[in-house]
């Protein structure tokens, strides 16, 4: 694709995205359409806020389990213990 087929396709799509826009904004039929929409957009918005919230739990999850593996796989002395100390007793 040449540089001049380039611009004309930018300016065809840039012209047909322009008319959507005015149509939906200052049409009344666009306002309608607008309308009709947005509970939509809502619900959409909605569930992409649960996606993202569960991405970040298994992003969570994830990093856990890598430094439990990451532990598990140190040498014994770098490991890190996890309660208190343990004791030998002598009887």
């Amino acid at each position: 694709m040449t540089e001049g087929s380039q611009g004309v396709t930018a300016v065809i799509v840039g012209a047909a995205i322009g008319a959507m826009v005015g149509y939906v904004f200052f049409s009344e039929r666009g306002r309608h359409i607008r309308r009709a929409m947005e509970p939509a957009l809502d619900d959409l918005r909605r569930e992409l806020a649960q996606f993202r919230l569960t991405l970040q739990k298994a992003s969570n999850a994830a990093n856990e389990g890598w430094q439990l593996l990451n532990e598990a796989m140190a040498p014994v002395e770098q490991r890190r213990f996890h309660g208190p100390p343990q004791t030998s007793s002598r009887f």
